[in-house]
């Protein structure tokens, strides 16, 4: 069984999405959907390794600051920037400036209200995810800067257009507590209770997405369709795609 996890020095949460069962029963295929923290720290053995995997596509959700900090161009990896501009830092910036001490629970807010963001903002930016994954089966990693939330939901997306149960979809985004490591040196006058929200992730912050896709939209399948352009012919083919097909 190939490993999840894929051992990077400079990315912590770089990982696979293959061998969990969607539609059918057929196992999400191995060494084809990636995610991962930013690329940006990638050591020479960590591109041979990329290389070696044969990953020729990335999709970058960080902001324009923030990829603009830590930029990065990989032989033979076509670069695709699907600009989402970070929100929690600035929310929480602007609560501190009107006199709040954050909480962790402030900082739980604040992290359900960027993901329902992610939901109703930022559909044009999963629409293209989608039309880059229908365009090709090249092998093709996504990523933001922790590879959590921005990162978290695309994952849930496809892994759900895919038919894997909404329960295996959020054990794979629970993983990131798991693996990534936070980078050295990042200061912050938050209290540490906030930090280690805002550094983590919780079912709570994938849950809001998802009850937002369910409430506002009538659930995935036609978020899916009538937000993101995946309809019926496309789920088919992301299946034939991106799904082992069953033995004879």
């Amino acid at each position: 069984m190939p490993t999840r996890s894929l051992p990077f020095s400079g990315a912590s949460n770089f990982r696979d999405l293959g061998g969990y069962a969607g539609h059918g029963g057929r196992p999400v295929k191995w060494r084809q959907l990636f995610r991962s923290d930013h690329l940006a720290a990638l050591t020479p053995q960590d591109q041979a390794l990329l290389a070696q995997l044969g990953v020729t596509r990335a999709v970058d959700f960080r902001g324009q600051a923030e990829s603009a900090a830590h930029a990065y161009a990989l032989p033979g990896v076509a670069y695709h920037p699907l600009v989402i501009e970070p929100t929690v830092v600035q929310r929480a910036l602007a609560l501190q400036q009107a006199g709040r001490q954050l909480t962790a629970q402030d900082a739980v807010a604040l992290m359900q209200e960027t993901y329902r963001g992610f939901v109703h903002d930022n559909a044009l930016r999963f629409a293209e995810l989608f039309r880059l994954l229908l365009a090709s089966d090249a092998p093709l990693v996504f990523h933001c800067t922790a590879g959590k939330d921005r990162t978290g939901f695309a994952a849930a997306l496809i892994l759900l257009a895919l038919g894997v149960p909404r329960e295996v979809v959020m054990q794979d985004y629970l993983l990131t507590n798991a693996l990534y490591r936070r980078p050295a040196g990042l200061g912050s006058s938050a209290p540490q209770e906030v930090l280690n929200v805002i550094w983590r992730v919780q079912e709570d912050f994938l849950e809001a997405a998802l009850q937002a896709v369910d409430q506002d939209h009538g659930g995935v399948q036609r978020y899916l369709e009538r937000r993101l352009g995946v309809d019926d012919a496309a789920r088919s083919r992301l299946a034939q795609l991106y799904l082992q097909p069953l033995p004879e």
